[in-house]
């Protein structure tokens, strides 16, 4: 994946390192442009810290002992502590925003700085993809201080996805984030990034590619979706579409009976 920066990368690995009781992690992980990697286990297993060490790009130099490899190689002072144009980019469960401006205002500045050859029609979209995703929609001159957290977390997710020149994204939780998930993720894989979540939801898990199972804060297993999981994804996703349409009349206050 070549960035509007400049930036390319081909892959990025995350070295094999320790578990909390020192003992060595199952192994090394390789992450490309395109695929999305779903991490799974209880809380404190360890996802929150494997996060942590790609955004920081580790350096054996944190408590897992793991490093992390762009192309094959260690990254330089330089990529590791950019307070610009970094490599990595993460969504958080909670986002919201304090700065004084309109929704339209920021996303076109952030075009501007990204030298989008027209701001105003990559503005444009952004606020589009990001509308799909919001439960309530919100318009261009809404201010970002009026927005809720899931409207704060759908603008983020469509920035990222269609103007940051990160070519990795990092995201924790994503079924918190009171957005559409399922259209979040398709937009995400869209972008041709390398895009790393941490979840606990099924439908989410079973979209990725692949799966990371965590214990005692290391990677125990990596699991490939199988074809047996890809119809098993089918199935919970019309189960969750179903959800979705019960939860939407509920909310409007129509009745069941109706629907």
């Amino acid at each position: 994946m070549e960035t509007d920066a400049g930036k390319s990368l081909a892959s990025l690995t995350l070295t094999a390192g320790r578990d909390k009781s020192g003992r060595p992690e199952a192994a090394g992980v390789t992450f490309r442009p395109g695929e999305v990697t779903a991490l799974l286990g209880p809380t404190g297993s360890g996802k929150s810290r494997f996060l942590s060490d790609i955004e920081s790009m580790a350096s054996a130099d944190t408590p897992t002992g793991r490093a992390l490899l762009l192309d094959g190689r260690a990254p330089d002072a330089d990529e590791r502590f950019a307070l610009q144009g970094r490599l990595v980019a993460q969504l958080t469960q909670n986002m919201n925003f304090v700065l004084d401006m309109n929704v339209l205002d920021f996303v076109r500045t952030h075009a501007h700085s990204r030298e989008a050859a027209n701001p105003e029609e990559a503005a444009r979209r952004v606020l589009e993809a990001a509308n799909a995703l919001a439960g309530e929609p919100f318009g261009p001159g809404t201010q970002l201080t009026q927005l809720s957290g899931g409207q704060s977390r759908a603008l983020m997710i469509a920035d990222t996805a269609l103007l940051s020149w990160s070519p990795v994204l990092l995201i924790d939780e994503i079924e918190n984030a009171g957005v559409d998930k399922s259209k979040a993720l398709e937009l995400l894989v869209r972008s041709d990034k390398i895009v790393v979540m941490a979840t606990h939801d099924p439908v989410l898990a079973l979209s990725a590619k692949r799966r990371l199972v965590f214990e005692h804060g290391a990677v125990r297993r990596v699991v490939e979706r199988s074809p047996a999981e890809a119809a098993a994804l089918e199935e919970l996703s019309a189960m969750e579409r179903r959800f979705t349409e019960v939860r939407a009349l509920l909310r409007a206050g129509k009745d069941l009976d109706d629907a």
